[in-house]
């Protein structure tokens, strides 16, 4: 796991820059695209940080609903309650209000102050739900049903939208958002990127390092090739274990490569001019 000050070394492009200015402005939600290992869901760690705002995340599953990010009902936590509970405790069942958790939409609409929102893999979920999302996206309210509490935001949060393309989004979803797509980092981002992770890394274990990761994902063989986090990451075994990078292997593969077919590939020498 990496240990480092995100705010120091993630890197913005002047494209993305814009992009998040942009949206902003608007008042609509950034959606970003881009393959896993770019930095889709740092971007909002690293803002939140940058403009001190506190983040909310909900991280999205397949069988996540709309629902689910403005507050849910605990049932079970009021049963439970309701059967196992002391004598004298403070605990009232009837009070339905004691059991609704708010999600991470109604935290933020409660907040006193500007706050962001970030809703990742927004593609993991049904087609459908990103259509559901857009009425209280634009209203800024809901009413919790249980106890006809209406819950209206009085700061408007930054949202931020990760999506890894799996699915196609809909057209109405798309239209109320800031679109960006992060491109995989060419060389010279790259350098930027890793000296802002090492500062004192040797030029040539890093330009070696740089030749071979960037051979691997030419490789159109590969089903996964390495991303950035993974070259971070093995740049910093590289640096602890002391070890160069050899012109006919690469060492420490394991946390470049994570698939065995593409290993199979890899160490049979095809990914090798």
């Amino acid at each position: 796991m990496h240990n480092y000050d995100i705010k120091e070394t993630y890197v913005v492009s002047n494209s993305l820059k814009e992009a998040l200015e942009i949206s902003q402005i608007t008042g609509r939600p950034l959606l970003i695209k881009g393959e896993p290992g770019t930095g889709k869901t740092e971007l909002a760690k690293y803002l939140a940080l940058l403009q001190e705002l506190e983040l909310f995340t909900w991280g999205i599953k397949s069988t996540s609903v709309a629902k689910d990010g403005l507050y849910f009902y605990d049932a079970v936590a009021r049963l439970n309650d309701s059967r196992f509970s002391n004598e004298g405790s403070n605990v009232d069942v009837k009070d339905i209000a004691s059991y609704i958790r708010m999600g991470a939409l109604g935290k933020a609409f409660k907040k006193e102050k500007k706050s962001i929102v970030l809703i990742d893999e927004i593609d993991k979920a049904d087609i459908e739900f990103p259509n559901d999302l857009l009425l209280e996206l634009d209203k800024m309210e809901f009413v919790i049903d249980e106890t006809q509490e209406k819950v209206k935001a009085k700061y408007r949060p930054i949202f931020i939208i990760t999506s890894n393309n799996e699915k196609e989004l809909p057209d109405a979803f798309l239209r109320r958002c800031i679109f960006h797509y992060i491109d995989f980092p060419d060389a010279a981002l790259m350098e930027e990127i890793i000296r802002s992770h090492y500062k004192d890394i040797d030029g040539e274990l890093m330009f070696n390092a740089l030749e071979k990761f960037y051979e691997l994902r030419h490789n159109q063989d590969l089903k996964k090739k390495p991303s950035t986090s993974e070259l971070i990451d093995w740049i910093q075994i590289l640096l602890t274990m002391g070890a160069k990078v050899p012109q006919d292997s690469i060492p420490f593969l394991g946390s470049l490569i994570k698939n065995e077919n593409d290993l199979e590939i890899v160490s049979n020498g095809k990914s090798f001019r």
